[in-house]
């Protein structure tokens, strides 16, 4: 019998499934190009600034008559003060917002800018440097928050490698312009001018960003600062990523630190405008940190590190030479192979993370910027002792110290995955 035979009635829901918008930003999309050319800029103006004296380390040297590990401390001050910072800033972010802290830490880090070229003495250089880099500790993980809450997971990796892209681009145009600024006018005209590049692009990044869509105000409680903190540090991945970052960047500050006294020696004894030049060779971080993604999709994450710091320790090796062109390619190499490693570990970190974001970005920058400060003391330090063999000693540590890391944290991943399948 038929149900219209007995009087019932059957009631089909025609009305089809409302799909899920995403609505994050993506490639294409309303305000990813404003957002990515905003933060972008902040990353110009934070390396910019935070290492603007990295490249006048030997006027620094030669007017205050101190040595070139002395000399510095004017670099590993700012990103000491940037590492110790970062945590309290990523919490205030979590609390007033990534854009706030993002625009305030700019704002404070400029204004410092352009009082250092005031210094009357080393130790006031110092402090200057220290409360600069103390400032700009509110862009780095604030900005890969705001990415991971904007953005969608799939371009995720390629928005922090044009965030990393505008820090190498930032770290190339203030040791360039300062290295020829100084040749003709000293060193403190040199970060002035800094100051002021580093004014606009605060500006500008200020009128771009978008607002945030996504943010979710969290607490400022410090017993749910601890446990956030404690819950990424049980993280074995995460603390493997911290770790590499920071051994990266012990490299990359080393290096740098270092390189311009070398240069300014024999055989190559070059002029202060044409050291400054040697820094054009961070173009090849820009492209390095903007391909990270593409380089992860064809070699997986642990391949694309491995990658990385193969061709980092062939840049240090090559560096070795008295040839003023294999130095060129080494750092080339160095740089090319520091920038991705940068862009495949912080990426990672935003991934990994699913909770407290902020806070896991920051303890990965801390551990970035703690190894900067410690690359370029004991690299400075191993070219006193044992000149630019001894930084690159320094250097080839750190990398085998990634590839070590890497190693075992691939064969942790196997064994739990033997333990899952058991």
């Amino acid at each position: 019998m038929s149900p219209a035979s007995t009087g019932a009635s059957i009631t089909v829901d025609a009305t089809p499934a409302v799909p899920v918008v995403d609505s994050r930003m993506a490639p294409g999309g309303p305000g990813y190009r404003r957002m990515s050319f905003a933060l972008f800029l902040a990353g110009v103006a934070t390396f910019a600034l935070l290492y603007s004296t990295q490249a006048l380390l030997p006027l620094i040297s030669g007017e205050f008559g101190v040595a070139a590990s002395e000399a510095s401390w004017t670099v590993a001050a700012a990103t000491g003060g940037l590492a110790l910072f970062v945590l309290p800033m990523s919490a205030l972010s979590e609390r007033f917002g990534r854009r706030t802290v993002m625009t305030g830490s700019l704002a404070v880090a400029v204004t410092v800018g352009l009082v250092v070229p005031f210094a009357p003495n080393l130790t006031a250089l110092v402090v200057l440097r220290a409360v600069q880099g103390a400032a700009l500790a509110g862009l780095p993980a604030s900005a890969t928050a705001y990415l991971a809450e904007e953005v969608r997971p799939r371009a995720l990796i390629t928005a922090i490698g044009l965030f990393v892209a505008g820090n190498s681009v930032g770290g190339m145009s203030g040791r360039v312009i300062t290295g020829w600024v100084a040749q003709e006018w000293g060193w403190r005209v040199a970060v002035g001018v800094i100051g002021v590049i580093a004014v606009a692009c605060a500006v500008a990044f200020r009128l771009l960003l978008p607002a945030p869509r996504h943010f979710k105000a969290g607490s400022l409680r410090p017993r749910v600062l601890a446990r956030t903190v404690r819950d990424h540090l049980a993280n074995p991945l995460l603390r493997r990523l911290y770790a590499i970052g920071a051994l990266f960047m012990t490299v990359f500050g080393g290096v740098y630190t270092v390189i311009g006294y070398r240069l300014t020696e024999a055989p190559f004894s070059l002029p202060q405008g044409i050291i400054g030049s040697i820094f054009l060779v961070y173009l090849v971080g820009t492209v390095s940190a903007s391909t990270a993604g593409r380089l992860v999709g064809r070699l997986g994450r642990r391949g694309a590190l491995y990658a990385a710091g193969g061709t980092t320790a062939a840049g240090l090796l090559l560096s070795l030479a008295d040839s003023l062109p294999l130095v060129l390619l080494g750092l080339v190499l160095i740089t090319g192979g520091f920038f991705a490693g940068h862009a495949v570990a912080s990426s990672a970190v935003s991934k990994t993370a699913t909770a407290g974001r902020a806070q896991a970005a920051a303890l990965y920058q801390s551990a970035y910027y703690v190894g900067s400060s410690a690359g370029s003391t004991i690299g400075a330090i191993a070219f006193h002792a044992g000149g630019w063999t001894g930084t690159v000693g320094v250097g080839l540590l750190a990398v085998l110290g990634v590839v070590t890391i890497t190693v075992l944290g691939t064969r942790a991943a196997r064994a739990q995955q033997r333990l899952a399948t058991a």
